[in-house]
């Protein structure tokens, strides 16, 4: 007879420990102790499982544009995600292209090793779903006949994965070619390639798969989960979304564009609570604040920046910054610095003396930590996250913002984890240029040199932690902490 062991996260004996972590609780199936494999083998209907997204179409129809902004983002918020792309396979497998010969459908050797690759990817789907915490797992090749795809299936039912597939439909050559040059010619299959003859030859390579491939149909394919996406967004069919993750990433695929274009980010200038060392607060600008303000209108209006959006939050400090422009902006709640709660307009001295134990707390885990009767950092990426969907929605637009909310939104477009998130350098008087390109995002700093205090707090090493008057009273202060 089966029983069931839990598994979870055991908090340490000291009270310094963070309660904010997340809990692994997991029931699982155990003989003798250990997991029961059959049970690996049985179609799983719990809701909450690891989920496969299996990218499919042509090449040069940015499946792996898509897998990238779906692992960067679904990291961003807090799900686990991973992407496998197969093409990186064949390439440590096969360490010199020759041409697309390789590609033809009668190539045996050359189909023999992309299904290698493909099952080696698998492979490490799964560990990474198994034994690394993964929840998400983005397989990112062609996936172009069904067999493939029934083969993918087989393997998710096996482990108890859902699958959803993200097609990427285009028939537009514009984009093809723009495509070709801009990724798949600096791709290591042509670095030392005729321009010419590697684009020739990426064609001949599409043609190779052309006359093999079966698009998803919501028909032949009705009990798939999946979207289609058609030209680059213009049209979408969405079928049979089955969970709330699903649904996600629905919403961002439908959310995301290629048109050309930047972001600016920039903080307030700086406010007379600044000057004083004092965090949050609503204050004005000083009159440094009130400089900066001024060169970056002039520096806006010297970029001739085509249709330009200005965003800021309902703070002060934004919304003076903002009226330096002399242009229409909208105000954002979302945009709201970080709540700092009972530590509101005070110095970290102060914390450090009034609150020493959320003073050690906060430097254990930035990132999770909650100010009592605020915010965390990653409550703030939740608030932030429809701030996201509209950015990746429009053109240009300048973001005038706050520290902690800069930080968010960089670690964003910059494909930073949440341990480094807290303590990324966004400076007062400095605008970030962020340009979108293939895989990424390409960053420039531009200080538009006005003086500012220095607010960054580097991240200070976790150890005995002592105050003023003698060791820290750990228990008195798990008491009084108790009160907020």
């Amino acid at each position: 007879m089966n029983t069931y062991s839990f598994f979870n996260v055991t908090m340490a004996s000291s009270p310094r420990e963070l309660t904010q972590n997340p809990l692994k609780k997991i029931w699982v199936p155990c003989k003798n102790g250990l997991p029961d494999r059959h049970i690996s083998q049985r179609r799983v209907c719990m809701t909450n499982c690891p989920t496969l997204i299996v990218t499919v179409g042509l090449p040069a129809r940015g499946k792996t544009y898509i897998s990238k902004k779906l692992t960067r983002y679904l990291n961003w918020i807090g799900v686990p995600t991973k992407e496998f792309n197969v093409g990186q396979y064949r390439r440590k497998c096969v360490k010199t292209y020759k041409s697309f010969e390789f590609f033809r459908p009668d190539n045996e050797e050359g189909l023999k090793i992309r299904r290698q690759c493909a099952l080696a990817a698998l492979g490490d789907v799964q560990r990474y779903l198994r034994d690394e915490g993964g929840q998400v797992a983005v397989f990112d090749a062609t996936n172009t006949t069904r067999e493939r795809r029934g083969t993918i299936m087989s393997f998710a039912q096996q482990n108890g994965y859902k699958v959803f597939f993200v097609e990427s439909v285009c028939e537009d050559p514009d984009v093809i070619a723009e495509n070709i040059v801009q990724v798949k010619l600096s791709s290591p299959d042509y670095i030392h390639c005729d321009t010419d003859k590697a684009v020739e030859d990426f064609m001949k390579r599409i043609k190779c798969y052309e006359n093999s491939y079966e698009p998803l149909d919501e028909i032949l394919d009705g009990g798939l989960s999946f979207i289609k996406i058609m030209d680059v967004g213009r049209r979408y069919l969405v079928n049979r979304v089955q969970d709330h993750i699903q649904s996600r990433i629905v919403y961002y695929l439908m959310n995301i564009h290629i048109t050309p274009r930047s972001i600016y980010l920039c903080r307030h200038g700086e406010s007379d609570l600044n000057v004083k060392g004092r965090i949050g607060g609503d204050s004005g600008l000083s009159v440094r604040g009130k400089e900066f303000a001024e060169c970056l209108g002039k520096f806006i209006r010297d970029q001739s920046i085509n249709e330009l959006k200005v965003w800021t939050s309902q703070m002060k400090r934004t919304i003076q910054t903002a009226e330096a422009l002399s242009v229409p902006y909208e105000q954002w709640k979302a945009l709201n610095e970080i709540d700092a709660g009972v530590c509101e307009e005070m110095t970290y001295e102060e914390i450090q003396e009034n609150y020493p134990l959320e003073f050690a707390l906060r430097d254990q885990d930035k990132y999770r930590y909650r100010y009592p009767k605020g915010e965390s950092y990653e409550d703030l990426v939740q608030r932030l996250e429809p701030v996201i969907m509209e950015l990746e929605r429009q053109e240009n637009v300048l973001v005038i913002c706050h520290q902690a909310v800069m930080r968010c939104l960089l670690a964003y477009f910059l494909d930073k984890p949440a341990e480094e998130l807290p303590y990324l350098k966004c400076p007062l008087h400095t605008v970030l240029k962020l340009t979108p390109v293939a895989y990424g995002c390409k960053i420039e700093y531009i200080s538009l040199n006005v003086e500012a205090v220095d607010t960054h707090r580097a991240k200070p090493e976790v150890g005995t932690f002592r105050v003023s008057s003698g060791m820290l009273n750990l228990s008195w202060c798990l008491q009084a902490s108790h009160l907020w």
